[in-house]
């Protein structure tokens, strides 16, 4: 079965980035969102998007003035190393929303 796509003239593999909420995170998503939500679009029209949310910190839909622990992207990118360049050029980053972010090969089996 094969649930991958072609983008472009490269055949692309799907990778999980998984940005860390810091401390003080709150204020950065607020000022931030808007350009880390035009880049996830980006993705998105471009066919290369298979999810994106942050994760709230409670388990709750809307976490309140918890916020959240942090965000999981799943996109398709030509390579690792353009998943992680993609990722620490994430808005979210240069605002100080993310502590660190973690990118790693995902292999999409269902649906």
């Amino acid at each position: 079965m094969n649930v991958g796509f072609q983008f472009g003239k490269q055949s692309g593999m799907w990778y999980v980035i998984e940005g860390y909420d810091g401390d003080s995170a709150a204020e950065g998503r607020r000022t931030a969102r808007p350009a880390h939500l035009a880049r996830l679009q980006a993705l998105a029209d471009a066919g290369r998007l298979l999810l994106a949310g942050p994760c709230p910190a409670i388990d709750a839909e809307d976490p309140g003035a918890a916020g959240f622990s942090g965000s999981l992207v799943v996109a398709e990118f030509a390579s690792l190393e353009q998943a992680r360049a993609w990722a620490e050029a994430d808005p979210y980053m240069d605002a100080g929303v993310y502590d660190r972010v973690q990118v790693r090969p995902f292999r999409r089996v269902l649906p």
